[in-house]
């Protein structure tokens, strides 16, 4: 069994940074895919940026350029450094991983930005 810790989010204000982590524990396996997505009040899950196994990265349009997406293979780990951050970002972020065929969730860790 597979399980996602997420870690560093909190209040930030507009213009700051965070840098979120997901760690992956469990039975031995090999991680394909890693990804974040996020969820505001009253709103659908959306992904926000994902990474292969080689390295190949994907953002949403407003994420790019602003947030960073990397994975450390070797600690089953996977980073979102969120930059020059908006109250639009406001959200829970969702750690997410492939171990083929199944797909993982963490629990979420809320980022909110305000003054």
């Amino acid at each position: 069994q597979v399980q996602l810790v997420e870690s560093g989010g909190g209040l930030v204000q507009p213009g700051g940074s965070l840098r979120l982590s997901c760690v992956a524990s469990g039975s031995r396996f090999s991680i394909n895919t890693m990804a974040w997505y996020r969820q505001a009040p009253g709103k659908e899950r959306e992904l926000v940026a994902g990474i292969t196994r080689d390295g190949s990265t994907n953002y949403e349009g407003s994420v790019k350029g602003r947030f960073t997406i990397s994975r450390d293979n070797a600690k089953n780990t996977v980073y979102l450094q969120m930059n020059s951050l908006k109250p639009e970002d406001t959200a829970v972020y969702y750690c997410q991983i492939t171990v083929l065929p199944t797909r993982y969730w963490g629990k979420g860790t809320p980022v909110t930005i305000s003054e």
